[in-house]
């Protein structure tokens, strides 16, 4: 019985994809969401989301997985934010990004996070 549980864990972690992505494949998301970032939110949250007088820092404690869920990037993006950790005012909701490019920024910036030692 306990294999039989094994194997189905096996292919359902298999047909999920779970543990699919190569380092190559995430090595080239990253790469694509640092190329998105760059051309719709680096006038505002600066390179390597290091923050500008415009923008919060996104590499920054307040934007932990714990704290800031993907979530609250997508909803950013869709819908704007109402400032409230920093004091640049609203972000309005950004136009002419796609939910797949969305991810690939969410990507992008939880790599730097995690280089920076956030998580």
């Amino acid at each position: 019985m306990r294999y039989l549980f094994a194997a189905a864990a096996v292919l359902l972690i298999t047909a999920s994809g779970l543990g699919a992505e190569t380092e190559s494949q995430t090595v080239d998301t990253i790469s694509q969401g640092e190329a998105v970032f760059g051309a719709h939110c680096v006038k505002c949250h600066g390179e390597n989301a290091t923050g500008t007088d415009k923008g919060s820092p996104l590499v920054h404690r307040f934007y932990h997985p714990n704290h800031h869920a993907d979530i609250t990037f997508r909803w950013a993006v869709d819908k704007g934010v109402r400032a409230h950790h920093w004091a640049f005012g609203d972000m309005p909701k950004i136009e002419g990004v796609s939910k797949d490019e969305v991810e690939l920024v969410i990507t992008y910036i939880r790599d730097l996070q995690k280089k920076a030692g956030i998580f």
